[in-house]
């Protein structure tokens, strides 16, 4: 008797549906529609150079950041410079105020005895003249070395911009002590040193002595500010010709910080000239003169003009019976 076969654990009708399914898959995979490879090359380019182009953004704000890093480095060095210059100034201004402070209460308290001396020096009575004779007013009209026996004063001041910086203030305060010294005269009048009037109406013409008009000449003169060539013969020549008389008694005071011009010998000559000696061997006028020293905070080699001008006003004020006063400082 023929034994049966087993039937087997998979049928033919099992592998059929399995390679049916498989074929379905591949099939759905041809039909289906794909990305193509060069879409996503595209992509790729764009984005490197995006990134390319962020990079040197990033690399310019970088260069941009260390310029302006460099540039705040040195304003903040500068705006300590300028922290310590203030500092300065201010400690310049306090000693400054504290000095005038001093001066104003010594000037208060001594004011009245330096005119009684002013007067008493400048003016001499009929019975001093007789019994001490005539000479006596020559030789002791003097306060300080300077004579103070004439009756109009002029004044010639440098208004250049290196005195009108740096000593104005001090000039102004030389003058006004120069005023008390003459507490009563018959004529003022002042003229810078290229011979231009501070009152123009006043040309030629004295101005009468008030305290109104001396404290108007201070006020006006704080602020004249007019062109100088730093060469004081203009002045002193216009002077002499404009207001030399043999009756009146004149003095010239220079007030300056510099002589630029190119010769003292023919400043002195020229003065020699118009300011003549008369019969007595005395001058026209007298000349003073008074030196600030402006020039020598300057490096030595160019003190030159500071030190010409102290050679022209010795030789010139020796010449007219007046004195030079060299101050030892600009500042008031």
């Amino acid at each position: 008797m023929r034994q049966r076969r087993p039937n087997p654990e998979f049928s033919i009708s099992f592998l059929d549906v399995i390679c049916c399914g498989f074929g379905a898959v591949i099939l759905l995979l041809m039909i289906t529609k794909t990305v193509q490879p060069q879409i996503l090359e595209k992509s790729t380019v764009v984005a490197e150079g995006r990134v390319a182009e962020l990079t040197e953004q990033l690399f310019e704000i970088r260069g941009e950041t260390r310029i302006l890093n460099r540039d705040l480095a040195a304003r903040q060095e500068q705006l300590s410079d300028y922290r310590e210059k203030l500092a300065i100034l201010q400690g310049a201004r306090a000693r400054a105020e504290s000095r005038f402070d001093a001066l104003e209460t010594t000037r208060n308290s001594n004011s009245i005895i330096k005119q009684e001396l002013a007067i008493a020096r400048q003016r001499l009575t009929d019975e001093q003249k007789r019994l001490l004779g005539s000479n006596f007013e020559k030789k002791n009209q003097l306060i300080g070395g300077i004579p103070v026996d004439s009756e109009y004063i002029i004044f010639i001041i440098d208004t250049s911009g290196s005195m009108f910086s740096y000593a104005w203030e001090r000039m102004l305060l030389e003058m006004e002590a120069t005023l008390n010294i003459y507490p009563n005269v018959k004529g003022i009048q002042v003229m810078n040193d290229m011979g231009n009037y501070l009152f123009s109406r006043y040309r030629g013409q004295w101005i009468e002595d008030t305290p109104a008009r001396r404290s108007l000449i201070l006020r006006n003169l704080r602020n004249w500010n007019v062109f100088s060539n730093s060469s004081p013969v203009e002045g002193i020549t216009a002077a002499v010709r404009s207001f030399y008389d043999p009756d009146k008694k004149i003095s010239i005071y220079v007030f300056g910080d510099e002589f630029t011009g190119q010769s003292i010998r023919d400043v002195v000559l020229t003065v020699d000239r118009l300011n003549r000696e008369n019969f007595d061997g005395e001058r026209r006028v007298r000349i003073h003169a008074v030196g600030f020293p402006v020039q020598f905070i300057r490096p030595p080699q160019l003190q030159v003009t500071g030190v010409r001008f102290a050679t022209l006003m010795r030789e010139l004020t020796y010449k007219n019976g007046g004195t030079f006063v060299g101050l030892n400082d600009f500042r008031p």
